[in-house]
């Protein structure tokens, strides 16, 4: 059996989302139905996930720019900065334009009940999504996304994290959805599985990791290290057992300037009770590491 799954991404700002594409093009039990982009510069983003693509020998994969601006707020994130790395692999140059919304939309009642939609970037495509189509929320399986802070995290920059900021109108729409399942997994549990610099480049032998250590040149000018935030999230989609949930609800602060696009987790009062959320509380980064590498390899 395989898994049904539409990717949402910002491939091209932190380099765990090409870390991530890289796992689902590797998982056998991934039958990845498309892509879409969001934030700034879209088309670069989808270059991007064309080149891993065409590595993995996946060319067949739809691609789609969407979002290239936030629903109410200025662009945080203006540039795909890993596209500077885009000469040395072959990609697509043109993709189909505004039809991101469209494909998310005919593919999720395409397959009622069955597909999973991996969120790792800003919110927007989704919430444009079950905005103009509120009745896809309830056709998913799932959705699966790496947002939000929800505990304690001595790593983190405060109770923000970036994904949920970017668009904090979209992230409250989206998390005021109704999925069957919607599972986070947040910043204070993703920062616990980081490789530094000199690790990424011994481990990362993979053919199709090797575009991946070419964006990353970007990203190690302003770093020694990988956190797998994105990563972590997808591959609990086929390992649960890698993070440790809690039930309950996320409300998502708005209207507040130095807060907008908080999460804040109110857990269930039951085992019984009605929760329309799960977040992910806790990660065993040795399992995570050899679920990775034993298909990234």
């Amino acid at each position: 059996m395989t898994t049904k799954i539409i990717l949402d991404t910002d491939i091209g700002s932190d380099i765990d989302d090409a870390v991530c594409l890289a796992y689902l093009l590797s998982q056998p039990q991934c039958e990845l139905l498309g892509i879409t982009t969001v934030t700034g510069e879209v088309e670069k983003r989808a270059m991007m996930a064309s080149a891993m693509c065409a590595v993995a020998g996946r060319p067949d994969i739809p691609i789609y720019p969407g979002a290239d601006m936030p629903l109410f707020i200025k662009q945080l994130q203006p540039t795909a900065r890993q596209a500077a790395a885009l000469p040395k692999w072959p990609h697509q140059t043109e993709f189909p334009q505004g039809q991101a919304i469209k494909f998310l939309r005919e593919t999720i009642r395409k397959y009622p009940g069955e597909v999973t939609l991996l969120t790792i970037g800003p919110l927007t495509n989704i919430a444009m999504l079950f905005k103009s189509d509120p009745e896809t929320a309830g056709l998913l399986k799932q959705v699966v996304s790496m947002a939000g802070v929800f505990g304690a995290c001595a790593d983190c920059y405060g109770p923000l994290e970036w994904n949920a900021i970017l668009d904090p109108e979209a992230t409250a729409l989206v998390y005021r959805a109704r999925p069957p399942r919607h599972l986070s997994i947040g910043l204070d549990v993703t920062t616990k599985v980081t490789m530094d610099v000199n690790n990424v480049k011994r481990r990362f032998q993979a053919k199709v990791l090797r575009p991946v250590l070419d964006f990353a040149e970007v990203w190690f000018q302003e770093t020694d290290r990988i956190t797998f935030h994105d990563p972590l999230a997808a591959t609990v989609i086929f390992d649960e057992s890698i993070c440790t949930f809690e039930r309950g609800t996320v409300n998502v602060v708005l209207g507040e300037p130095d807060s907008s696009g908080k999460t804040v987790f109110v857990p269930a009062a039951n085992a019984n009770a009605p929760a329309p959320h799960e977040v992910a509380f806790g990660v065993n980064p040795q399992q995570f590491f050899d679920h990775y590498f034993g298909l990234v390899k």
